[in-house]
Protein backbone atom coordinates (compact mmCIF):
# COMPACT_ATOMS: atom_id res chain seq x y z
CA UNK A 1 0.00 0.00 0.00
CA UNK A 2 1.39 3.25 -0.96
CA UNK A 3 2.28 6.11 1.81
CA UNK A 4 0.64 8.72 -0.69
CA UNK A 5 -2.43 9.47 -2.49
CA UNK A 6 -3.11 8.54 -5.87
CA UNK A 7 -3.04 12.20 -6.99
CA UNK A 8 -4.11 14.13 -9.87
CA UNK A 9 -2.62 17.76 -10.52
CA UNK A 10 -4.76 20.15 -11.84
CA UNK A 11 -2.38 22.85 -14.11
CA UNK A 12 -3.55 26.60 -14.78
CA UNK A 13 -0.35 27.82 -17.05
CA UNK A 14 -1.77 31.29 -17.25
CA UNK A 15 -2.29 32.03 -13.43
CA UNK A 16 0.40 34.51 -12.12
CA UNK A 17 0.52 36.65 -15.79
CA UNK A 18 1.57 33.40 -17.31
CA UNK A 19 4.27 32.26 -14.47
CA UNK A 20 2.86 28.88 -13.28
CA UNK A 21 3.69 28.05 -16.75
CA UNK A 22 7.24 28.66 -16.65
CA UNK A 23 7.83 27.26 -13.28
CA UNK A 24 5.33 23.94 -14.11
CA UNK A 25 8.84 22.32 -15.53
CA UNK A 26 10.20 22.78 -11.85
CA UNK A 27 7.20 21.85 -10.16
CA UNK A 28 6.77 18.70 -12.09
CA UNK A 29 10.46 17.74 -11.18
CA UNK A 30 10.30 18.07 -7.57
CA UNK A 31 6.75 16.56 -7.49
CA UNK A 32 8.12 13.32 -9.26
CA UNK A 33 10.33 13.14 -5.73
CA UNK A 34 7.93 13.93 -3.44
CA UNK A 35 5.12 11.70 -4.91
CA UNK A 36 6.99 9.18 -7.32
CA UNK A 37 3.49 9.26 -9.42
CA UNK A 38 0.83 11.30 -10.27
CA UNK A 39 -0.75 12.65 -13.81
CA UNK A 40 -1.56 15.99 -14.55
CA UNK A 41 -3.47 18.20 -17.13
CA UNK A 42 -2.80 21.71 -18.27
CA UNK A 43 -5.77 24.45 -18.42
CA UNK A 44 -6.77 25.99 -21.45
CA UNK A 45 -9.57 28.08 -20.27
CA UNK A 46 -12.01 28.81 -18.32
CA UNK A 47 -14.05 26.04 -16.61
CA UNK A 48 -11.65 23.62 -17.64
CA UNK A 49 -9.83 23.17 -14.23
CA UNK A 50 -13.58 21.93 -12.99
CA UNK A 51 -14.21 19.44 -15.73
CA UNK A 52 -10.71 18.01 -15.37
CA UNK A 53 -11.33 17.44 -11.58
CA UNK A 54 -14.46 16.15 -12.16
CA UNK A 55 -13.26 13.38 -14.53
CA UNK A 56 -10.28 12.39 -12.27
CA UNK A 57 -12.33 12.21 -9.46
CA UNK A 58 -14.50 9.45 -11.44
CA UNK A 59 -11.70 7.88 -12.36
CA UNK A 60 -10.36 7.16 -9.24
CA UNK A 61 -7.77 9.52 -8.53
CA UNK A 62 -7.92 10.46 -4.42
CA UNK A 63 -6.41 13.52 -4.25
CA UNK A 64 -6.56 16.76 -6.72
CA UNK A 65 -4.03 18.84 -6.53
CA UNK A 66 -4.74 22.56 -7.64
CA UNK A 67 -1.10 24.53 -9.12
CA UNK A 68 -2.62 28.07 -9.75
CA UNK A 69 -4.01 30.73 -7.90
CA UNK A 70 -7.37 31.77 -6.01
CA UNK A 71 -9.07 31.26 -9.13
CA UNK A 72 -7.62 28.09 -10.13
CA UNK A 73 -8.81 26.62 -6.36
CA UNK A 74 -12.50 28.05 -7.03
CA UNK A 75 -12.86 25.76 -10.22
CA UNK A 76 -11.19 22.90 -8.77
CA UNK A 77 -13.48 22.60 -5.63
CA UNK A 78 -16.48 23.00 -7.77
CA UNK A 79 -15.84 20.30 -9.64
CA UNK A 80 -15.04 18.15 -6.51
CA UNK A 81 -19.25 18.09 -6.94
CA UNK A 82 -21.86 16.94 -9.15
CA UNK A 83 -25.26 17.26 -9.03
CA UNK A 84 -24.98 19.07 -6.12
CA UNK A 85 -22.96 16.05 -3.92
CA UNK A 86 -19.55 14.98 -3.88
CA UNK A 87 -18.51 12.91 -6.07
CA UNK A 88 -16.22 11.32 -3.71
CA UNK A 89 -16.23 12.65 0.24
CA UNK A 90 -12.96 10.66 1.19
CA UNK A 91 -11.08 12.93 -1.87
CA UNK A 92 -8.58 14.92 -0.77
CA UNK A 93 -8.20 18.82 -2.10
CA UNK A 94 -4.46 20.33 -2.03
CA UNK A 95 -2.90 23.42 -2.68
CA UNK A 96 0.44 24.80 -4.84
CA UNK A 97 0.42 27.81 -4.70
CA UNK A 98 1.09 29.93 -7.99
CA UNK A 99 -1.07 32.83 -8.29
CA UNK A 100 -2.04 36.27 -8.01
CA UNK A 101 -3.76 37.37 -5.07
CA UNK A 102 -3.15 34.03 -3.00
CA UNK A 103 -5.40 34.66 -0.11
CA UNK A 104 -6.55 31.43 0.52
CA UNK A 105 -3.01 30.01 1.69
CA UNK A 106 -2.67 32.87 4.03
CA UNK A 107 -5.53 30.89 5.62
CA UNK A 108 -4.79 27.47 5.90
CA UNK A 109 -0.93 28.03 6.41
CA UNK A 110 0.11 26.55 2.44
CA UNK A 111 4.04 28.03 1.66
CA UNK A 112 3.37 30.37 -1.16
CA UNK A 113 6.91 28.89 -2.71
CA UNK A 114 6.22 25.59 -4.49
CA UNK A 115 9.47 24.54 -3.44
CA UNK A 116 8.18 24.29 0.61
CA UNK A 117 4.52 23.19 -0.19
CA UNK A 118 5.12 20.43 -2.78
CA UNK A 119 6.86 18.37 -0.20
CA UNK A 120 3.95 18.83 1.95
CA UNK A 121 1.69 16.74 -0.94
CA UNK A 122 2.98 13.25 0.61
CA UNK A 123 2.00 10.89 3.43
CA UNK A 124 -2.11 11.13 4.20
CA UNK A 125 -2.68 13.72 6.85
CA UNK A 126 -5.14 16.44 6.33
CA UNK A 127 -7.81 18.06 8.24
CA UNK A 128 -11.70 18.83 7.57
CA UNK A 129 -12.83 21.90 6.46
CA UNK A 130 -15.55 24.21 5.73
CA UNK A 131 -16.91 25.14 2.46
CA UNK A 132 -19.33 27.77 1.08
CA UNK A 133 -22.33 26.66 -1.42
CA UNK A 134 -24.15 29.84 -3.07
CA UNK A 135 -26.69 30.36 -5.91
CA UNK A 136 -26.58 33.60 -8.06
CA UNK A 137 -27.51 35.38 -10.83
CA UNK A 138 -24.56 34.98 -13.71
CA UNK A 139 -23.41 37.17 -16.73
CA UNK A 140 -26.70 35.47 -18.76
CA UNK A 141 -29.14 36.15 -15.94
CA UNK A 142 -29.51 32.90 -15.22
CA UNK A 143 -29.55 31.51 -11.48
CA UNK A 144 -26.82 29.15 -10.50
CA UNK A 145 -25.37 27.27 -8.55
CA UNK A 146 -21.62 27.01 -7.28
CA UNK A 147 -19.24 26.87 -4.16
CA UNK A 148 -16.27 28.71 -2.94
CA UNK A 149 -13.61 28.23 -0.69
CA UNK A 150 -12.56 31.58 0.57
CA UNK A 151 -14.81 34.71 0.73
CA UNK A 152 -17.80 35.43 -1.50
CA UNK A 153 -18.34 39.50 -1.07
CA UNK A 154 -20.53 42.11 -3.00
CA UNK A 155 -19.86 46.04 -3.79
CA UNK A 156 -16.69 47.19 -4.56
CA UNK A 157 -14.98 43.61 -4.61
CA UNK A 158 -17.10 42.96 -7.48
CA UNK A 159 -16.42 46.17 -9.12
CA UNK A 160 -12.71 45.53 -8.59
CA UNK A 161 -12.70 42.55 -10.38
CA UNK A 162 -14.77 43.75 -12.85
CA UNK A 163 -12.14 46.30 -13.79
CA UNK A 164 -9.32 43.92 -13.62
CA UNK A 165 -11.17 41.67 -16.32
CA UNK A 166 -11.49 44.39 -18.49
CA UNK A 167 -7.90 46.03 -18.29
CA UNK A 168 -6.14 42.69 -18.22
CA UNK A 169 -3.03 42.63 -16.01
CA UNK A 170 -0.08 43.98 -17.97
CA UNK A 171 2.01 44.65 -14.87
CA UNK A 172 1.25 41.86 -13.15
CA UNK A 173 -1.72 40.96 -10.76
CA UNK A 174 -0.87 42.41 -7.82
CA UNK A 175 -0.50 45.78 -9.66
CA UNK A 176 -3.43 44.67 -11.57
CA UNK A 177 -5.60 44.64 -8.27
CA UNK A 178 -4.14 47.43 -6.44
CA UNK A 179 -4.58 49.95 -9.69
CA UNK A 180 -8.14 48.30 -9.92
CA UNK A 181 -8.60 49.05 -5.69
CA UNK A 182 -7.56 52.72 -6.27
CA UNK A 183 -9.96 53.07 -9.22
CA UNK A 184 -12.74 52.16 -7.00
CA UNK A 185 -12.31 53.03 -4.23
CA UNK A 186 -12.01 56.72 -6.08
CA UNK A 187 -15.38 56.00 -7.90
CA UNK A 188 -17.38 53.77 -6.38
CA UNK A 189 -20.97 54.76 -5.59
CA UNK A 190 -21.83 52.90 -2.22
CA UNK A 191 -24.61 50.65 -3.22
CA UNK A 192 -28.61 50.25 -1.55
CA UNK A 193 -28.61 46.18 -0.32
CA UNK A 194 -30.97 44.01 1.44
CA UNK A 195 -30.33 41.12 3.47
CA UNK A 196 -31.50 38.62 5.60
CA UNK A 197 -29.38 36.05 7.98
CA UNK A 198 -30.11 32.88 8.88
CA UNK A 199 -34.21 33.22 10.23
CA UNK A 200 -33.41 37.19 11.30
CA UNK A 201 -35.30 39.89 10.23
CA UNK A 202 -34.63 41.42 6.33
CA UNK A 203 -32.11 44.25 6.74
CA UNK A 204 -30.96 46.97 4.46
CA UNK A 205 -27.72 49.03 4.22
CA UNK A 206 -26.05 51.18 1.91
CA UNK A 207 -22.82 49.39 1.49
CA UNK A 208 -19.13 49.91 0.05
CA UNK A 209 -18.92 46.38 0.42
CA UNK A 210 -20.23 43.13 2.68
CA UNK A 211 -17.87 39.84 2.53
CA UNK A 212 -19.19 36.46 3.52
CA UNK A 213 -16.11 34.87 4.69
CA UNK A 214 -15.13 31.15 5.63
CA UNK A 215 -11.29 32.46 5.10
CA UNK A 216 -9.77 35.61 6.51
CA UNK A 217 -7.92 37.80 3.90
CA UNK A 218 -9.25 38.69 0.11
CA UNK A 219 -8.65 41.26 -2.40
CA UNK A 220 -4.58 40.53 -2.11
CA UNK A 221 -3.55 40.52 1.86
CA UNK A 222 -6.47 42.47 3.55
CA UNK A 223 -7.49 41.02 6.57
CA UNK A 224 -11.06 41.64 5.93
CA UNK A 225 -12.43 39.04 8.63
CA UNK A 226 -9.60 38.33 11.16
CA UNK A 227 -12.25 36.34 13.32
CA UNK A 228 -12.63 33.62 10.71
CA UNK A 229 -11.89 30.13 10.66
CA UNK A 230 -12.30 27.22 8.32
CA UNK A 231 -13.67 24.77 10.67
CA UNK A 232 -15.94 26.56 12.93
CA UNK A 233 -19.49 26.23 10.85
CA UNK A 234 -20.12 29.29 10.25
CA UNK A 235 -19.46 32.35 8.38
CA UNK A 236 -18.15 35.96 9.01
CA UNK A 237 -20.08 38.61 7.86
CA UNK A 238 -18.27 41.94 7.87
CA UNK A 239 -20.45 45.13 6.42
CA UNK A 240 -17.82 48.27 4.94
CA UNK A 241 -20.30 50.22 5.31
CA UNK A 242 -21.81 53.85 3.76
CA UNK A 243 -17.99 55.04 3.84
CA UNK A 244 -17.08 58.38 2.61
CA UNK A 245 -13.73 59.45 0.66
CA UNK A 246 -12.18 60.04 3.61
CA UNK A 247 -13.44 56.62 5.35
CA UNK A 248 -12.59 54.90 2.45
CA UNK A 249 -9.10 56.21 2.69
CA UNK A 250 -8.94 55.02 5.92
CA UNK A 251 -10.18 51.64 5.41
CA UNK A 252 -7.34 51.32 2.94
CA UNK A 253 -4.61 51.90 5.58
CA UNK A 254 -5.87 49.45 8.08
CA UNK A 255 -7.77 46.95 6.31
CA UNK A 256 -4.38 44.95 5.64
CA UNK A 257 -4.13 44.50 9.58
CA UNK A 258 -7.40 43.52 10.45
CA UNK A 259 -8.16 46.81 11.85
CA UNK A 260 -10.89 48.00 9.75
CA UNK A 261 -13.73 45.96 12.47
CA UNK A 262 -12.92 49.28 15.16
CA UNK A 263 -14.26 51.68 12.62
CA UNK A 264 -17.70 53.34 13.52
CA UNK A 265 -19.22 51.82 9.62
CA UNK A 266 -18.17 48.63 10.33
CA UNK A 267 -20.36 46.16 10.80
CA UNK A 268 -19.43 42.59 12.33
CA UNK A 269 -22.22 39.53 12.43
CA UNK A 270 -22.05 35.64 12.18
CA UNK A 271 -24.51 33.20 10.46
CA UNK A 272 -24.66 30.08 8.43
CA UNK A 273 -27.16 31.28 6.09
CA UNK A 274 -27.52 34.62 4.29
CA UNK A 275 -30.10 35.98 1.87
CA UNK A 276 -29.34 39.18 -0.01
CA UNK A 277 -31.61 41.33 -2.84
CA UNK A 278 -30.68 44.78 -4.43
CA UNK A 279 -32.98 46.95 -6.88
CA UNK A 280 -29.43 48.23 -8.19
CA UNK A 281 -26.82 45.84 -10.16
CA UNK A 282 -24.56 44.47 -7.27
CA UNK A 283 -21.14 42.71 -8.47
CA UNK A 284 -20.13 39.56 -6.59
CA UNK A 285 -16.41 38.58 -6.23
CA UNK A 286 -15.97 35.15 -5.40
CA UNK A 287 -11.99 33.43 -4.25
CA UNK A 288 -11.24 36.19 -6.30
CA UNK A 289 -13.94 35.74 -9.61
CA UNK A 290 -16.64 38.09 -10.75
CA UNK A 291 -19.14 35.40 -11.81
CA UNK A 292 -22.22 37.51 -11.43
CA UNK A 293 -24.30 39.78 -9.50
CA UNK A 294 -27.42 39.65 -6.47
CA UNK A 295 -29.56 38.29 -5.77
CA UNK A 296 -27.57 35.29 -4.06
CA UNK A 297 -28.23 33.06 -1.50
CA UNK A 298 -25.25 31.45 0.75
CA UNK A 299 -24.92 28.43 2.96
CA UNK A 300 -22.13 27.18 5.37
CA UNK A 301 -21.09 23.63 4.04
CA UNK A 302 -19.45 22.83 7.42
CA UNK A 303 -16.56 20.09 7.72
CA UNK A 304 -17.47 19.06 4.43
CA UNK A 305 -13.74 18.72 2.75
CA UNK A 306 -10.78 17.27 2.85
CA UNK A 307 -7.59 19.71 2.91
CA UNK A 308 -4.40 18.02 2.40
CA UNK A 309 -1.80 18.94 5.37
CA UNK A 310 1.96 18.05 5.69
CA UNK A 311 2.50 14.13 6.89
Amino acid sequence: MSNNYKTFMVVNPHSSGGKTGQLWPQIQNLAKDTLDEFEFKLTKGQGDATEITRSALKTGFEMIVSVGGDGTNNEVINGFFGNGKMINPDAVFAIVCSGTGSDFIKACRVPRDFRESVPGLSGKNFKTIDLGWMRHKDHAGRMVERYFINIASFGVGGAVDALVNKSGKPFGGKAAFLMASLRAGLFFKNQQVKFRLDDGKELERNIFNLAVANGQFFGAGMQVAPMASLDDGVFEIVILGDLSFAERLKLSRVIYEGKHLQMKKVEHFRAKEVYADSAETVLLDVDGEQPGSLPAQFKILPQILRLKIPG
